[in-house]
This record gives structure tokens, C-alpha cells and sequence, in this order.
């Protein structure tokens, strides 16, 4: 992953551009009808049941927005809650507040949606030793925000982007003409370039694996589309010459299987696109 210093850069720049979507030259709704004095308090209030996510980004927001509004948090990032839950008071301009609701709501409730489900994961492979990561499966735009929703609910991140990280895949080693011959390229990539990035192969059978583990010098190997008997002989056969990590269409009915396989970790692009928002307000109080 990323550093923090650029993870907390791509919020600022998440921010920065949603507020440039949607208020443009001004919020005139609010403009037009609320006295720039006005001063105003409301609450984030759940409507639905699951792990709430996003209430140190709304208060990044807010900040943004207009420094001198104050937030009184009662409910932290990664709590269980509940229909009628109040997860924070926020306090301040009117029009701030305003300005502020729909990106903190639309933020909050993707964010919490995706907790929610990456923290039903991390249950069924609670007692397996075996982690589930995200993917670049994400929304363009805001993937920072979908990768913060996954650590807050219990979840890894996998590489944030195609710069931190090399990960050959079937059509890179299609590409490159074979396995080996990717290995061996993308080393002398590194060596050539100077760069300090650990390497993540796809296999498709245990042939790969074995070619893979003949090259050496490879972070995790991503044991893709296989089924239960063959990811057991690859974990196996690769043993503690590099990490192992499951992929492909695994769900909540497979993954507990998948992860008694022995792999180190378990990869779901559904944590961050297969989700429905929870049902979160900002209502004046």
C-alpha cells in the first residue's frame, strides 16, 4: 500500500473535487433562504443495522467546509449500530452544514455498507490464521475512501494502485510469452529502474506454481480459480517459499472452505463492488 502521507493526499484531493462537483459557484438553495449568520446543529442519524464507517472522513469534510463547525462524535468508526443510533452531532453555520450533508452522506453511507460486509468476512474466517483483502475493484474516484472502509471493517488492503505494487496476471504472462519469461523480465525491470516494489504472480494450474517457484524472488503467489483439492496441493507445494493468496468468485459460502485450504489470504472484489449503501440521515435538530 501507499504511504499515509499519500493516502491522506487522495482524500484531500477526494474531497477537494466532490465539493467542486456539487457546489460549483454555490449552494443557492441555501444561499437563498438561510441568513449567512444563521447558525444550526444536526445529527447523523443510522437507519439500518451494520458497522458505520466514514465519521473521520465527514469530520474532514467538514473542516474543509467551513473550519469552525464542531463535531461531537458518539459513535467511533467500526462500531456496531443499530436503527436509530446517533453517530455524531455536528454543530455551526447552517450553510456549512448545508454545504457539507450530501458528500459526508454519500461518502458515509458507501463506506459503511462496505465495513459492514468486509466485517462478515473477517467473522467466517475468524480462528483460520487466513486474511481477506480488497481489490482495485473500485469506484474511480474514491478508491481511498472504498479501501478505508475495508480496514475499518477488519479487512487488508491489497495494492492501492498499479504503481505500489507488480502484479503479473494471466495476460501479462500471456503477453510476455510465459510465466518465466514474466518473472524474469519484470526482475530485470526492477533491477534496471531501481525500484523497490515486491511481485504478486497469478497461476492457473500447478504447473505455473512450480514455474513460478523455479524463478523465486516473488512476494505472494495468487492461486486463481482454483478449486478446493487443487488449492490444498498449492499451498502445499509452495509451503514457506512465499505467501499464498486465494482468488475468484469467492464468496461468503466458500470463502471459510477456501481459507481451511491453508492460504494466507483471500482477495474479494464484492467488498467494493457488490455492495448497497446503509441508510444513513443528517437530520436538523
Amino acid at each position: 500500500m501507499i504511504s499515509k502521507e499519500q493516502f491522506d493526499k487522495e482524500i484531500e484531493l477526494i474531497i477537494s473535487n466532490a465539493i467542486r462537483e456539487d457546489v460549483g459557484d454555490g449552494d443557492h438553495s441555501s444561499l437563498a433562504c438561510i441568513p449567512e449568520t444563521a447558525k444550526g446543529k444536526a445529527k447523523l442519524l443510522v437507519k439500518d443495522d451494520g458497522v458505520i464507517a466514514g465519521v473521520e472522513f465527514a469530520k474532514k469534510v467538514f473542516a474543509y467546509v467551513d473550519e469552525d463547525m464542531v463535531v461531537e462524535t458518539l459513535i467511533e468508526d467500526g462500531s456496531d449500530v443499530k436503527y436509530g443510533d446517533i453517530a455524531f452531532y455536528v454543530e455551526g453555520a447552517s450553510q456549512s452544514i448545508l454545504k457539507a450533508e450530501r458528500l459526508v452522506l454519500n461518502a458515509m453511507q458507501r463506506m459503511s455498507a462496505i465495513a459492514t460486509k468486509t466485517k462478515k468476512f473477517v467473522d467466517l474466517l475468524e480462528g483460520t490464521g487466513t486474511k481477506i483483502l480488497d481489490t482495485r475493484k473500485t469506484t474511480p474516484g474514491i478508491r481511498a475512501l472504498e479501501k478505508w472502509a475495508v480496514k475499518i471493517g477488519g479487512g487488508e488492503n491489497h495494492r492501492f494502485a498499479l504503481y505500489d505494487m507488480i502484479m503479473l496476471k494471466d495476460n501479462h504472462i500471456d503477453f510476455a510469452d510465459g510465466v518465466a519469461k514474466a518473472i524474469n523480465l519484470t526482475k530485470q525491470y526492477l533491477k534496471d529502474t531501481e525500484r523497490d516494489l515486491k511481485i504478486i504472480v497469478e497461476a492457473r494450474n500447478l504447473e505455473e506454481i512450480k514455474e513460478i517457484l523455479d524463478c523465486g524472488g516473488v512476494y505472494r503467489i495468487l492461486i486463481d480459480n482454483f478449486n478446493y483439492e487443487d488449492t490444498r496441493k498449492a499451498v502445499k507445494l509452495i509451503g514457506d517459499q512465499c505467501l499464498t493468496e486465494s482468488s475468484g468468485g469467492i464468496n461468503e459460502h466458500t470463502v471459510r472452505k477456501y481459507a481451511e485450504c491453508g492460504v494466507d489470504y483471500i482477495s474479494s472484489g464484492a467488498l467494493t463492488h457488490s455492495v448497497y449503501n446503509m441508510d444513513l440521515s443528517l437530520k436538523a435538530v
